[in-house]
């Protein structure tokens, strides 16, 4: 079942139950992936690669706004946002650790022959690729600098 399905299935769930919060926010998710399925020239299927890159970019955008507020003193708003990215980190994969993250970079490094850091465009797309879903963008460029260092 791909995640299209199952956020439609949690949407009716989020109604029978109530949860006003867990509702809104797989309203939002649906309405990303719908805008995205029906914009111009865009493909009618999301693949999962996409669906994970929209519900990434949903969390970044959730807990930039909550820091919005928290500086503005809107506690109230910024409990909420980071209730959503709750809601939205619970349909993205499991991150991995800073561990995971050097073992899987290290391994990259090598498959690349990368030695310096002039290698780390090199790395750094190969690592994207393959870690994208599991790991922020942020996080793999800078385990990739400390492991070329």
């Amino acid at each position: 079942m791909n995640l299209y399905t199952t956020i439609d299935q949690e949407i009716k769930t989020a109604m029978m139950a109530k949860d006003k919060i867990k509702l809104e926010t797989l309203r939002s998710i649906k309405t990303a992936f719908m805008e995205t399925t029906t914009a111009k020239g865009a493909a009618h299927n999301l693949t999962e690669e996409q669906s994970i890159a929209i519900l990434q970019r949903m969390v970044k955008q959730r807990k930039d706004s909550a820091t919005i507020y928290e500086e503005q003193n809107r506690v109230e708003l910024a409990q909420q946002e980071l209730a959503e990215v709750e809601v939205l980190q619970s349909y993205l994969p499991k991150p991995y650790s800073q561990e995971e993250l050097e073992r899987a970079i290290g391994e990259i490094i090598v498959r690349t022959d990368a030695s310096s850091l002039k290698d780390m465009g090199k790395v750094m797309g190969a690592a994207t690729k393959e870690l994208g879903a599991k790991a922020v963008g942020r996080m793999i460029a800078d385990t990739v600098k400390k492991l070329l260092s």
